[in-house]
């Protein structure tokens, strides 16, 4: 960027794996802080594991680890927890999201820490916030099922999980403006303090839409595939050769747009579909017969008329086609990196721009103790010390 990002000066020490908290430094770190993640080696461990995760997980370690920097030590020996607390002592930011005790074990926890740093800003990734459920193993899908999104996605009797980790990157998306917070506090009063994400909350804040509905109208909301649609015209269409598109109308207005661009004029003067509200009650006999009308175009015949003249429409797109994505590739949506085996691909920056610009990609995501030498060098240690502590990787 040809601007100073604003987080630069920032020192991140990260404390974690898989989504949630590996996504809280992702952001943090491409808005330019240096975050620092540190792996657990020795005694059976080989850093973090989300590096050799297969299947689903297998694009976990590269999205959310880019602009980041390796430090591969071992905890559990006395010299690994005292490089450990030297490098928090340089840190502005320390963030977590092990299993509850995990890090008061290693004398990580934020009551040891603020001790030595009254200053440090400490962010905690965990299931559930303090309570009842605290003692739960918590996971994406485990809190869909009990938050209400899985009941809401699915078919009536078919709760079905979201098709991406949406509780995990939104709580490290909020421990991030929960650090955000932190640091513009700590320039009024000089002190840290304790910031707390959690799984659960997070989707009840994202099924609080529906809680609100029940709220105002006493009647329980419907899962999605069922529901009673605000829009007479809010649906896939299946077209010519198997092809599917989503089209909407939503207004009036774009009611008579769409019925001039197909020449429908019998619909546009039937009285029984004159209101958008008309047209929600007409969804049993009106989608059918447009379904029948719409059949013999083609999905990007359907598309080019629909962009014509303004109204919503949608292709649907798998996620390996978006790497060819006309939009995402003219904006810069898509950014060069390298994998830690070395591998050239491109990668998807945050969903924003500083004064026009896209936080880009300023590191790959780090090889296992990649920047151990450069760390540990600016923390005071020596070449020898860090060759004698076996700190060298």
């Amino acid at each position: 960027m040809n601007q100073p990002l604003p987080y630069a000066g920032i020192r991140v020490v990260e404390f974690s794996h898989m989504v949630m908290g590996p996504t809280c430094g992702m952001v943090l770190a491409d808005l330019g802080a240096e975050v620092i993640k540190v792996e657990a080696v020795g005694q059976g461990r080989e850093g973090d594991n989300t590096r050799n995760l297969l299947g689903s997980g297998a694009g976990f370690f590269p999205l959310f680890n880019r602009n980041k920097k390796s430090l591969a030590l071992d905890l559990q020996s006395p010299e690994g927890r005292q490089a450990v607390l030297r490098l928090i002592g340089t840190a502005d930011i320390v963030s977590e999201n092990f299993k509850a005790g995990a890090m008061h074990k290693l004398g990580l926890d934020y009551p040891s820490l603020k001790a030595l740093n009254p200053r440090l800003i400490y962010v905690s990734h965990k299931g559930f916030l303090p309570g009842p459920y605290q003692h739960r193993t918590a996971l994406d899908e485990v809190v869909q099922m009990m938050g209400g999104l899985a009941y809401m996605t699915g078919r009536p009797g078919d709760p079905l999980r979201a098709g991406a980790s949406v509780n995990d990157i939104m709580g490290g998306m909020f421990g991030a403006i929960g650090a955000m917070a932190a640091l513009a506090a700590r320039e009024k009063t000089g002190l840290g303090q304790e910031v707390q994400s959690a799984l659960y909350e997070n989707n009840v804040f994202l099924v609080a839409q529906h809680m609100m509905q029940f709220a105002v109208t006493g009647q329980p909301a419907a899962p999605m595939p069922a529901r009673i649609s605000a829009w007479g015209i809010y649906d896939v269409f299946k077209v010519r050769d198997e092809e599917q598109i989503f089209l909407a109308v939503v207004s009036d207005t774009a009611w008579e747009i769409f019925c001039a661009a197909f020449g429908f004029d019998d619909l546009f003067a039937d009285a029984r579909v004159a209101s958008n509200n008309d047209r929600v009650k007409a969804r049993d006999w009106l989608l059918p017969m447009l379904r029948e009308r719409l059949a013999g175009f083609s999905a990007s015949e359907l598309a080019s008329i629909f962009e014509k003249h303004g109204l919503p429409f949608a292709p649907i797109t798998r996620p390996q086609d978006l790497f060819d994505d006309p939009h995402l590739l003219a904006t810069g949506g898509l950014a060069p990196m390298t994998l830690p085996d070395g591998r050239d691909t491109r990668t998807v920056l945050l969903p924003l721009t500083l004064d026009g610009e896209r936080p880009g990609v300023r590191l790959s995501p780090p090889r296992l103790g990649e920047h151990n030498v450069e760390i540990l060098l600016s923390l005071g240690y020596s070449e020898d010390e860090i060759q004698t502590l076996g700190f060298d990787g």
